[in-house]
């Protein structure tokens, strides 16, 4: 790559004064320097002029970043009511959260976060009579509350507590072990661990990691050659030993879990975000472990949720797209003895586990949560009422034993946590939150609404309950459509302040998406993906047509999955929305494989180097490649950050210095790029009220909303 005559330059950027909501402020952006940087696809060549912004470790890349979070800073300070808002989130964010407690070695465990704590802290239990200790603080991990914990396991007795750390928001993670009884860490220190669990087995316990990867290549190198180590307390890493890899196959992932009895250790080989290959061995040798395939991948998705003697408890959506539970005889594993248990439903199938001594299965109805009871021979026994329309956020309980925890939660109910006895089928609310917030001010809709192809769309709309269909209402409208995943109602103290100020915040249930099974999430992949756009965009206009809201008055926002689609329908459809906030956006569809973990989202995308037409199909909605010159696009704010890599900031980098240079219109492009911060997991409770003011405050402001915060 040849850069042309002229480079980057460090500009003093300013903001006119005078700016107001009635005219827009006139920034001057920073000046990208171009090169001559092209590939061919098929014989078609691509330009890519600002390539030198996917090197995370450049100087020119970091003066960049300053540059451009210098002139959104400049602008968002000048947002009249930002410091408000502020303000108001953190009152509000300000309340005790709770999670879903569990048991090992006869105690029990859960998370609380006390308010505006920067991590929520692990507790343990003696018994549900004792007062909780703190086990283990990350927030005093790092001064600044970005070292979070990702991942805990426990041993089976109750003796050691193995952790996972990750740093700045990175998916990267480092493994520590704790002794219960005396609270002293351990000299053992694991590293380069990612897509991992930690799962125990005697002394010792199940992860997965990467080689260490070269110098600067740790936050944007591609992942290669995952592998399953067993540790045991006390030894060093090198020490740990090898228990499953595939020298032949570099992109692909391994996952090991355990049986609640720990009877089987159970593998799940996987290349992509769908489908896996599934393995058990007997785990009383884990010296000699003898793995056996259950089900060859990688056309559908199995797992172990338990065993009954030898046979294996399987959920899988194996010729079942709505997911279904089998028994797979671990003696003889194969297809013609597979035994069904609970056959395919109408709703969706989400998880299942025996609690109990019975079946517990939660379930996806248009959305919503459901759970349901059965016995071990697959009879149906009751269902578990929930509180409302929502989502179970969690149902933990032993194998053997009655009592279990759940939690739930919507748009407009705080997640509370509920304690369950299967015996008498009663549910006690045993942890709940006191909001500043009054939930019966307000209500939710579902409403249905068709494609572009005549698909019927499913949507949750929530506002006040006084709420006048003028089509002038502030509305903000969310979606993802992708892998599989289910968007379910949940609770969200940043939306509150918008909701407050009379907002409506709408979430269509897209294409891609799990909400409806397997085969709607393969109408919005690969060569259907513009199905998950047009969906997004049939509901805007639903929602204008429906004199919800006018152009003029709606906001998008997504994020990773989201970020694409924001993307996507911001550069096919500017006119129909006033502002766009993509964040961690996947926005060069045609390289987004050659980082880090990407080539696993080809399952989901497929990928420039897969045929002809699909280089030209991707090419054709790609959010970097579709910026049009002298098109007049929303305002946009961009979010990423510096340590995210799931999603590299360059797809954010080169989107939005391409949009800035091509924006025809008056409309404020800009990017806020966090520093210390990753794809979202694990964000500091101190950075998340900072993003969430910015955000908020600039699609405030550019939907002409005059906010009076109490």
């Amino acid at each position: 790559m040849k850069p042309k005559n002229f480079v980057f330059s460090t500009l003093i950027i300013f903001l006119m004064a005078g700016c107001t909501q009635e005219k827009r402020c006139n920034i001057e952006y920073p000046k990208a320097k171009k090169v001559d940087s092209v590939d061919v696809y098929f014989g078609h060549k691509v330009p890519d002029p600002y390539r030198w912004l996917e090197d995370d470790n450049s100087k020119e890349t970091e003066e960049w970043v300053k540059a451009e979070n210098k002139i959104t800073e400049a602008y968002l300070s000048k947002i009249p009511f930002r410091e408000k808002l502020k303000a108001r989130l953190t009152k509000i964010w300000n309340y005790p959260k709770y999670g879903v407690p569990f048991k090992r070695g006869g105690k029990y465990f859960f998370f609380k976060n006390d308010g505006i704590q920067n991590q929520s802290v692990l507790y343990i239990q003696q018994d549900l009579n004792t007062v909780p200790e703190v086990l283990l603080d990350p927030n005093k991990l790092s001064k600044d509350g970005t070292v979070a914990l990702a991942g805990i396991g426990v041993s089976k007795d109750g003796k050691y507590l193995a952790y996972s750390t990750a740093s700045g928001g990175s998916d990267w993670n480092e493994i520590f072990v704790m002794n219960i009884q005396d609270r002293k860490t351990l000299e053992d220190h694991i590293q380069w661990v990612k897509f991992s669990g930690i799962s125990w087995k005697g002394n010792g316990f199940f992860y997965s990691a990467y080689d260490e990867p070269k110098e600067g290549d740790e936050l944007s190198g591609q992942n290669r050659f995952h592998k399953i180590f067993y540790h045991k307390p006390g030894t060093n890493q090198k020490q740990d030993k090898l228990i499953f890899q595939d020298r032949k196959h570099p992109l692909r992932n391994f996952y090991a879990y355990l049986t609640e009895d720990k009877d089987f250790v159970i593998v799940s080989e996987s290349e992509s975000t769908s489908g896996n290959a599934l393995y058990a061995a007997r785990s009383d040798d884990v010296n000699n472990l003898k793995f056996k395939k259950l089900a060859n991948g990688f056309d559908y998705d199995y797992s172990v949720v338990g065993h009954i003697g030898d046979q294996l408890l399987v959920q899988t959506n194996d010729h079942a797209p709505k997911g279904k539970l089998i028994l797979v005889d671990f003696i003889h594993p194969g297809p013609q003895n597979r035994i069904s248990l609970i056959e395919e439903k109408d709703d969706v199938l989400e998880s299942a586990q025996i609690v109990g001594g019975r079946l517990f299965t939660k379930y996806l109805k248009d959305a919503g949560s459901r759970a349901y009871f059965y016995d071990l021979q697959g009879h149906y026994q009751n269902e578990l009422k929930l509180p409302a329309i929502g989502t179970l956020t969690g149902f933990n309980g032993k194998e053997n034993e009655n009592t279990a925890f759940y939690g739930f939660t919507s748009f407009t109910f705080p997640s509370s946590v509920y304690r369950y006895d299967i015996g008498t089928g009663k549910s006690i609310l045993y942890k709940t939150s006191e909001v500043d917030f009054n939930p019966e001010d307000y209500e939710t809709e579902q409403v249905f609404y068709e494609s572009k192809d005549g698909t019927r769309i499913p949507m949750f709309i929530v506002h006040k309950k006084d709420l006048v269909k003028n089509g002038d209402n502030p509305t903000l409208l969310y979606g993802y459509g992708g892998f599989n995943i289910s968007l379910t109602p949940s609770f969200s103290i940043s939306r509150v302040a918008f909701l407050e100020q009379g907002g409506i915040y709408a979430m269509a249930n897209l294409r891609g998406g799990g909400e409806y099974g397997e085969k709607w999430h393969e109408a919005g992949t690969k060569m259907n993906k513009q199905n998950v756009f047009d969906d997004f965009i049939y509901a805007a206009k639903w929602l204008i047509n429906n004199q919800y809201t006018s152009s003029d008055k709606l906001a998008i926002i997504g994020g990773s999955n989201g970020g694409l689609l924001v993307g996507a329908c911001m550069t096919q459809q500017p006119d129909l929305f006033k502002v766009a906030i993509p964040i961690v956006g996947v926005m060069d569809m045609l390289r987004y494989q050659n980082f880090t973990i990407g080539w696993a989202w080809a399952s989901d995308y497929g990928t420039s180097a897969d045929s002809e037409k699909m280089f030209k199909y991707l090419y054709g909605y790609s959010p970097l490649h579709n910026i049009k010159k002298g098109v007049d696009y929303p305002a946009t704010l961009a979010i990423t950050a510096d340590h995210d890599d799931r999603v590299v900031p360059a797809h954010t980098f080169k989107f939005m210095a391409t949009l800035q240079e091509d924006n025809g219109g008056e409309n404020p492009v800009l990017v806020r790029i966090e520093t210390r911060a990753g794809h979202g997991a694990g964000k500091p409770t101190a950075k998340q009220i900072e993003e969430s003011s910015d955000i908020y405050s600039f699609i405030m402001y550019n939907l002409g909303m005059k906010p009076n915060f109490r």
